[in-house]
């Protein structure tokens, strides 16, 4: 058997925490460069997401990894799977 078989097939998207004002919610903002079909400059296009945190231990500016799930509520799709980077406090 192969390794492909095992893997998981949910995608997973890197972003930062811009709220975690909820209970066991946060708020990612996932930032994507596209390229421009007719001029070919890249253009930042951001985009929000619900994301699961069973233990309300993520923090506002840290840098996480979110992955695709089972619906959880009318706008949470997504569960945060792990740190990536802490926030800097200055």
């Amino acid at each position: 058997m192969n390794d492909t078989a095992t893997q998981s097939l949910k995608r997973t998207l890197v972003g930062r925490v811009v709220s975690n004002k909820m209970d066991k919610t946060v708020t990612v903002l996932v930032e994507t460069r596209v390229k421009h079909p007719i001029y070919g400059k890249y253009i930042a296009r951001s985009k929000k997401y619900h994301a699961h945190d069973e233990s309300n231990q993520f923090n506002e500016g840290d840098l996480v990894e979110i992955q695709e799930t089972r619906p959880i509520s009318r706008t949470k799709a997504w569960s945060v799977t792990r740190l990536l980077e802490e926030a800097r406090i200055v």
